[in-house]
């Protein structure tokens, strides 16, 4: 597992994590960590959309079955 290590860290955001790891009862690193997790999490979404296949299905053919779907309710 990698080690980050950040400097120039400003003391607004010192105290934000501080005070959310608080709450959360958690570390301050722990709490950074989850909100970087968060915060790229869909960071690989475009690759992911390229590597799938292509189905060429219409637009609307799709927009028509979800409204299908939406009626049926």
């Amino acid at each position: 597992m990698a080690v980050l290590y950040l400097r120039n860290v400003s003391d607004d955001l010192m105290r934000r994590l501080r005070l959310l790891a608080s709450r959360e009862q958690m570390s301050v690193s722990a709490a950074a960590l989850r909100e970087l997790e968060e915060a790229t999490r869909w960071v690989d979404i475009p690759e992911l959309f390229e590597a799938l296949p292509d189905m060429r299905v219409p637009t609307a053919e799709i927009l028509a079955v979800l409204d299908e779907g939406r009626s049926a309710r």
